[in-house]
């Protein structure tokens, strides 16, 4: 089976950079980064030392429901291209593991598919939670502080 790594849509990522409010309804705060643990969630780069930044509530679901998480995320604060969707490990996952969680059609939890992975294992981790049909895609988020770092779907 193969899978593919997802970023944020770029129609939503632009609108946060022209100032559009976050989740949680207020404007994205900007600030500069000292080149140390800041990863765009739509390109699946590392915001480079010196360049400007957002810092948001992003909620990676289409609506809220008990099961709708909602944290925060980092964003380049300039116009960033898109990451490819593609099966290679995306730059931004550099620590020594993360959490992965499944979710159904319904864009709830499903039960018994979460569990913290290393790094290295993720790819195999997606593939084996794919083959249950009751899970339609699959989050990955920091291990340390549960923030959203990617989306990872079948191909």
């Amino acid at each position: 089976m193969t899978i593919q790594f997802k970023a944020l849509p770029t129609e939503d990522v632009r609108a946060l950079q022209r100032g559009a409010p976050d989740a949680y309804g207020l404007i994205p705060e900007r600030t500069i980064s000292d080149g140390d643990g800041v990863p765009c969630r739509h390109c699946l780069k590392n915001v480079t030392a010196g360049d400007a930044y957002l810092i948001l509530a992003y909620r990676p679901f289409p609506e809220l429901q008990p099961y709708a998480e909602t944290g925060p995320i980092f964003l380049h604060a300039e116009e960033c291209e898109r990451a490819a969707e593609a099966e290679a490990l995306p730059e931004i996952l550099e620590s020594a593991d993360y959490i992965m969680r499944g979710y159904g059609r319904d864009d709830r939890i499903v039960y018994g598919s979460g569990g913290v992975i290393p790094t290295a294992a993720i790819a195999a981790r997606a593939e084996t939670l794919f083959e249950r049909n009751d899970i339609a895609y699959v989050h990955v988020r920091s291990a340390r502080n549960n923030c959203y770092q990617c989306r990872i779907e079948r191909a």
